[in-house]
């Protein structure tokens, strides 16, 4: 996926999940940190291949995030200071934003599920299609309904946004 649509749909995966406006802003943050480890990928074309072919490797492999994220609540329970704990919980946020950005780049492509170099997943799309972004679009009218829990309500929501799109 296109980092914009990693960034929207893990936003509004935690915002519905958390209702919690700096968990949110974490995980956005956190949604374009696996991609953003691995550097840009390079202009000419032979090292972009040998670039291309260990995308999605070690940065993307789930258990190191999963540990960070223990490490983390371990932390915050062995030292309950509280500008700490805070603190835990952001960096926390920013973990999941990137476990879920792991998990979107598997409905789009393979990644490191059992060792950082054996890829699985399945390719629902190509990224940047149209695809991409109506299953962005689907998230987020899907968490949209899930927050506001009344059809009509959300009806309404986006008649009263189609009055104010000239």
């Amino acid at each position: 996926m296109k980092w914009i649509n990693h960034q929207i749909v893990t936003g509004f995966i935690v915002c519905t999940v958390t209702n919690d406006a700096l968990f949110t802003a974490s995980s956005i943050v956190g949604a374009v940190l696996p991609d953003r480890v691995e550097g840009s990928p390079p202009k000419e074309s032979s090292a972009y291949w040998k670039w291309r072919k260990n995308h999605r490797t070690w940065s993307h492999y789930p258990p190191i995030y999963f540990a960070l994220i223990v490490a983390a609540q371990f932390a915050k329970n062995y030292y309950p200071e509280p500008t700490l704990n805070f603190v835990l919980n952001l960096i926390t946020y920013a973990l999941v934003g990137a476990l879920l950005h792991i998990a979107e780049d598997g409905i789009c492509g393979k990644i490191p599920i059992f060792t950082p170099r054996k890829k699985y997943g399945i390719k629902l799309f190509k990224v940047g299609s149209w695809q991409e972004y109506f299953f962005a679009v689907l998230i987020i009218l899907i968490c949209l309904f899930i927050r506001f829990g009344d059809i009509n309500l959300l009806i309404n929501y986006f008649e009263m946004l189609r009055n104010y799109i000239p």
